[in-house]
């Protein structure tokens, strides 16, 4: 079957492409080949920005996107985890540095990470400006008149009635109106037009698409988490000093941070206590007094996956331990330290190990004598000969702390950064308390006990035993767009899938009888039903109006609607 130009509307061909916002090769079409550029610093740049804004390198960038995020989950990444970083450069002395040249330690701000989320924002915004420029004229155009031969269409239908050509075309006119159709009338037919939400859908889909990866670049960037271990009592304030760690994008201002903190009043964990789950925790909250940038107090109960929002930060509990309220008095009866000590979980009974580094204490001799203590703390306590102290519950039922003390230089004043949940008992300079006999000393202490050490070095008490938690602070600037983004794709992806675009052309003409001959035909962007079905409501409408003449012959009553083999006789 032949097709025509869509300027004439005489193909239907033609009128299938005119339902496609896709960019349009340049070029006459009329001959054998296209007229391509010549070859040269011009043709090569029209022929690489075609390529580059064509949508299957759209979606081959796509995919290069997340095969290349893959290395950012397996691979440790030094804005997230510089610790676990530099113990793979250690372990692996060759493997290390071939990642470290691939930039694989920092993916997400590598070379060739951002030449590929370059490359697709580009090519989605040379793809969606010249679609939806398209489309815009297409909105604004009319619908296109009627084919001259409208039996070549998918689906069509005629017949000949009494009635005037003006009185089939009216009625014609209201239903498609009726049915929300945009209609044109012309010369002896009424064309219209229907599923402009496709072509939106298609290009909401693709904009959002855009918009999801600004969320990212925007998030990437601008973010910031951190981590803080506050115990019961004490409080947090949103600043660069406060964190035990902070991790951030490159455009993020530490000196601009929202300010915001709040203080832990209480926490409150329940646990399992019998059957095969048993010391399985239940529930874990925390009660908190926050202010915001209002400076006014509010309180709040936090809950896991319930984080607090304060000024556009998320404060999530993530974990709890016990901390142990010591005093420490040196050789000269001195209170030396005095205050919470967090120990750190060592598994899910919360078995914990914590050191109290005492570096003001003075000996019995008014010499300086540092004090240091490594403790093994259990909530409920339990001893046997396979693995020794350890906790069979992790609520505070039998609490106990079993501790080794030393004394002498602890090396903090040596200028170098000491990790406060260890003591360095390799240090010559340190050394652990013995009995009379040499044998190191541990004691066993619970809540209300005090050890006096040997020698009238001073003593150690264990007041009592407090919770703390860890809170993870996350600042996420484009959520909103990513999660409007994202809704917005699902939205344009259903409306190019479930909506077609499809026009209707009413042709209503005299013949030499005096009779009207009435033809419509219908026709979408693909085969489907759908148009099929709605020519047949359109002409049970038409055809109650304009009914077939009285001694018309059989054959000339309103045929069924063809979906397959056209001919130039009358047909539907």
């Amino acid at each position: 079957m032949s097709t025509t130009d869509t300027s004439t509307g005489t193909g239907a061909d033609g009128a299938a492409e005119a339902l496609s916002t896709a960019p349009r090769e340049d070029g006459d079409t009329t001959g054998d080949a296209p007229n391509l550029p010549k070859l040269g610093v011009i043709g090569w740049l029209r022929w690489f920005w075609r390529q580059l804004t064509s949508m299957r390198v759209a979606l081959i960038l796509l995919f290069l996107l997340s095969l290349a995020a893959i290395p950012g989950s397996l691979v440790p990444q030094e804005g997230t985890d510089p610790v676990k970083v530099s113990d793979f450069l250690k372990n692996h002395t060759t493997l290390g540095p071939i990642y470290t040249k691939l930039g694989l330690f920092h993916v997400y701000s590598s070379v060739w990470f951002s030449a590929i989320y370059i490359l697709l924002f580009v090519s989605l915004a040379g793809c969606i400006i010249p679609r939806s420029w398209q489309f815009v004229g297409q909105l604004r155009s009319q619908p296109p008149r009627a084919p001259r031969k409208l039996d070549r269409m998918p689906a069509y239908a005629t017949w000949r009635t009494d009635a005037t050509p003006q009185d089939v075309l009216d009625s014609a006119r209201d239903t498609l109106r009726g049915r929300r159709f945009r209609v044109a009338s012309g010369e002896e037919s009424v064309a219209a037009e229907k599923g402009y939400l496709r072509e939106a859908g298609n290009l909401v889909f693709h904009i959002a698409l855009f918009g999801l990866l600004i969320a990212f670049a925007i998030g990437t960037l601008y973010k910031s988490d951190g981590n803080k271990l506050v115990v019961t009592g004490g409080g947090f304030t949103n600043n660069q000093t406060q964190y035990d760690d902070l991790r951030h994008g490159a455009f993020f201002d530490p000196d601009n941070m929202a300010p915001f903190g709040f203080r832990l009043n209480a926490f409150h964990a329940t646990y399992e206590d019998s059957g095969p789950q048993k010391g399985t925790p239940r529930s874990y909250s925390a009660d908190v007094t926050y202010f915001g940038p209002d400076g006014k107090s509010h309180k709040r109960t936090i809950h896991v996956n319930d984080p607090l929002n304060v000024a556009g930060n998320k404060v999530y509990l993530t974990s709890h331990g016990y901390s142990m309220v010591v005093t420490v008095r040196d050789g000269q009866g001195n209170v030396a330290y005095s205050g919470p000590v967090p120990f750190l979980p060592l598994d899910g009974n919360v078995t914990s190990q914590g050191v109290v580094k005492v570096p003001d204490a003075v000996g019995k001799d008014g010499k300086r004598d540092q004090l240091g203590f490594a403790g093994l703390f259990t909530p409920t306590m339990a001893i046997d000969p396979v693995n020794g102290p350890h906790s069979v519950f992790p609520a505070l039922d039998r609490p106990a702390l079993f501790i080794t003390g030393y004394h002498g230089d602890l090396g903090m004043d040596s200028g170098l950064a000491q990790n406060v949940y260890t003591l360095d008992t390799t240090n010559k300079n340190l050394k652990q308390f013995t009995d009379d006999k040499g044998n190191p000393v541990r004691k066993l202490m619970v809540p209300g006990d005090t050890w006096t050490l040997p020698n009238g070095a001073g003593s150690i008490t264990l007041n009592r035993v407090d919770q703390w938690a860890n809170f993870e602070i996350v600042h996420q600037p484009g959520n909103s767009l990513a999660l409007g983004s994202a809704v917005c794709m699902l939205l344009g992806l259903a409306g190019s899938l479930f909506i077609q675009r499809r026009r209707v052309w009413v042709r209503a003409r005299r013949t030499e009888d005096g009779r009207t001959l009435v033809e419509l035909a219908g026709l979408g962007r693909s085969e489907s039903r759908k148009v099929a079905e709605e020519l047949a409501v359109l002409v049970s409408a038409v055809h109650a109006k304009a009914p077939t003449a009285a001694e018309e012959p059989q054959e000339s009553q309103p045929d069924s609607l063809s979906d397959g083999d056209h001919s130039d006789k009358e047909q539907s």
